[in-house]
């Protein structure tokens, strides 16, 4: 088949691979088994976003809170039994993902036709109020930390409700040491999740670009997970990147309800399995199957009001993969990101900047984040990690 007869969609990817800033794979692997190189049920893995045009993904390690209340270290080591998936999926099928722990990394994976993995971190309760353990992840890997998930955190308020007398209103001193060692090394701060005053303050201490990896626009849809146009406007000044997640509770009231509508259901709460990681991935395929679908067009709603407000060179894509119930109608799996960038040529975006939206503004901020950091370099430290422990729990949007 020749170049020509490709649909411009695809020979757009084939020219700019896709950017995911926020996936949540990893879970499914260490907690059932999966081999993410092979081609499995979920969201993502690397076989369909081979597929998919998917040249660089951020793959998280999420720890849910409970881990805090089992002790000293117990969030950090499940974190670590995260990150070490990772890098056995890496040995395991180095021609498909190969570790980018900057820019150039980056593009030595893509030359060698290798997906280009970034170990992320979500939720600043994994380094456990210390610096040392910020310094251990990043010598094993991590080059994205999302500061804060749903829990607010003793230096950090999130933007959920809730929040006790002991947390502040922003971010406090800890906090902005917590930015400014990952400026000084060549971290990728990510203040999805963040309450919005911490958003502003994490945006004063910062002397690099910032992400949200994984939000929508609050003006399309009030949900506290989104982005004011203030918050917009200031990030495109601070020369970030926002990724407009898939998470259909995100883009659209009626979603939402239509989301929250079946989990109420005697089905929905009958579903059963080993563990909550197995759980969460059967309630998503519920949702997937009996909620309303939702078109893929609130999507792109989302990406060109972002667009409108912040500019073509500070919104990209953060699908939030197997981190959410239910995904929009032609954005089921990693093999579509094609389907979005037909439907965003098809609103009337010239090609480069899909490609932008697609893929090179996030490229941009993670090239000049981490090749700002005297430590961003080619090292790796062996990582040897401990047991894996207790699973997950399902996770809470």
């Amino acid at each position: 088949m020749t170049n020509a007869s490709l649909s411009p969609a695809t020979q757009l990817l084939a020219r700019t691979q896709v950017f995911d800033a926020h996936v949540d794979s990893l879970q499914r692997q260490l907690d059932l088994g999966h081999d993410l190189g092979t081609e499995t049920v979920g969201h993502l893995d690397l076989v369909r976003g081979a597929r998919g045009g998917l040249g660089t993904v951020v793959l998280v390690n999420w720890v849910d809170p409970k881990h805090i209340a089992l002790g000293e270290n117990a969030a950090r080591d499940r974190t670590l039994a995260l990150l070490g998936e990772f890098h056995r999926l890496a040995a395991r099928h180095p021609q498909a993902l190969r570790w980018a722990g900057n820019g150039e990394l980056q593009r030595a994976a893509h030359a060698r036709g290798a997906i280009a993995g970034i170990p992320g971190i979500e939720g600043g309760h994994s380094i456990e109020e210390n610096l040392d353990n910020l310094h251990r992840f990043f010598e094993h890997g991590v080059r994205v930390l999302t500061l804060v998930w749903n829990n607010h955190l003793s230096w950090i308020r999130s933007c959920q409700s809730g929040a006790g007398a002991h947390v502040p209103d922003g971010i406090n001193d800890f906090g902005r040491s917590v930015v400014r060692a990952m400026n000084e090394l060549g971290m990728v701060v990510d203040v999805s999740h963040a309450g919005e005053k911490s958003f502003f303050d994490i945006l004063d201490t910062t002397s690099r670009p910032v992400i949200a990896s994984h939000s929508g626009c609050k003006t399309l849809h009030g949900h506290q997970r989104n982005l004011t146009d203030a918050q917009l406007r200031a990030l495109a000044a601070n020369g970030g990147v926002v990724g407009v997640v898939f998470c259909t509770a995100f883009l659209k009231d009626e979603a939402q309800a239509e989301d929250a509508r079946w989990r109420e259901s005697p089905e929905y709460k009958a579903i059963q399995g080993p563990n909550d990681t197995d759980v969460f991935l059967r309630q998503g395929e519920y949702l997937q199957q009996k909620a309303a679908p939702l078109s893929i067009e609130t999507v792109v709603d989302h990406i060109t009001h972002a667009v409108d407000i912040a500019g073509i060179d500070h919104v990209g894509i953060g699908s939030d993969y197997d981190g959410i119930g239910r995904t929009p109608q032609g954005l089921e799996d990693a093999s579509c990101y094609v389907n979005l960038v037909e439907r965003l040529l098809a609103r009337g975006f010239r090609t480069d900047d899909v490609s932008k939206v697609m893929s090179t503004n996030m490229q941009r901020v993670f090239t000049a984040v981490t090749s700002s950091g005297a430590a961003s370099t080619a090292r790796l430290e062996p990582l040897r990690t401990p047991a894996a422990g207790s699973t997950a729990r399902t996770r809470h949007l």
